[in-house]
């Protein structure tokens, strides 16, 4: 599959997306900020990537934290995973938040996020007095166990 992107801004450096392994699910965002971005313990900021894509209809792209920034650092993606509809022609931005106990510098090219492009099935709603029955019952928040 092919997807179109262009930067939001001309004038400003873009970080094209790119998988970095052959098996990667995920292509690396980076941010754009022209000065580094501090994110202090318990809070968060909005990183901009200076990215537009042009999604198919039918796909939507998830913007999921990277693994290493989460265990290293304690920085996540806040609302993850994002969102990124098919009809959205925005600047992709990143919200990140530091869980970690010390001060990180988001700086201009550090990869924050990953984007994961996926299928998206639209489905109709409709209201019934009568679900089916399952072993499972109304149970959650734990009731199959806390292990």
């Amino acid at each position: 599959m092919t997807i179109k992107f262009s930067p939001f801004n001309p004038e400003k450096k873009i970080f094209i997306p790119e998988y970095k392994t052959p098996g990667s699910s995920g292509m690396d965002l980076s941010s754009s900020s022209d000065a580094p971005i501090l994110i202090s313990p318990g809070t968060f900021k909005i990183i901009p990537t200076n990215l537009i894509i042009e999604l198919p209809e039918g796909f939507e792209a998830q913007i999921r934290p990277r693994s290493g920034l989460a265990a290293n650092l304690g920085i996540t993606v806040l609302n993850s995973p994002g969102t990124i509809d098919s009809d959205y022609r925005g600047e992709i931005k990143v919200v990140l938040i530091n869980h970690g106990n010390k001060d990180v510098y988001i700086n201009q090219g550090d990869r924050i996020a990953q984007m994961v492009i996926v299928k998206v099935e639209k489905v109709n709603l409709i209201r019934s007095d009568n679900l089916s029955e399952t072993s499972r019952g109304t149970g959650g928040y734990g009731s199959t166990g806390v292990n």
